[in-house]
Formats: structure tokens, C-alpha cells, sequence
């Protein structure tokens, strides 16, 4: 097996690779939208509330929410509709 030698320019011209890459997957991924519907578990988490304290408020109406298969999605829209107006409320 030959040995192969790097040179500083070869690090060099890695390093300028490596950042335009780096630059190339933050600008798509900031182009990238939301997911517009989550599932009660992600719900709860930026909630940051019980499965019960969500099931209270889908019963009571509070929170609107679609059932599609036995599961139950939140248009993410419409959760952050309800913060917005509870904080002005406040």
C-alpha cells in the first residue's frame, strides 16, 4: 500500500470544501418549511404539558385537532393562533 502525503494546501483547499458545504445544507435547510401537522406526543412537548392536560383540552374544544386512523394531528397554525391570543390575554 503506497503512502500518500497531504500537504498543507491540500488541507487548505479541504477546509474551504468542507465550509461551502457546510454553508450549502444551512441555507437549504433554513429553506426547508415546517411541518404544518404534529402528532399529540410533539404537541405536549412544545407544550410542554401532560397527555392528560391535552386530552382536557381537545375535550373542551380549546384546541382543535384532526383524527385521522386512530391518530390525532394538530395543524401547528392553529396551536400557535391559541398561545398568540392567551398571551394577549394575559
Amino acid at each position: 500500500m503506497a503512502a500518500t502525503i497531504i500537504t498543507l494546501e491540500d488541507l487548505e483547499q479541504f477546509k474551504k470544501d468542507l465550509l461551502n458545504e457546510i454553508r450549502t445544507l444551512l441555507t437549504q435547510s433554513s429553506k426547508v418549511q415546517h411541518q404544518r401537522w404534529l402528532k399529540s406526543q410533539q404537541v405536549r412537548k412544545m407544550l410542554g404539558i401532560s397527555p392528560g392536560t391535552l386530552q382536557h383540552l381537545r375535550i373542551t374544544g380549546q384546541i382543535p385537532f384532526t383524527k385521522l386512523g386512530g391518530v390525532l394531528f394538530y395543524d401547528i397554525e392553529e396551536i400557535e393562533r391559541i398561545l398568540i391570543r392567551k398571551k394577549n390575554e394575559e
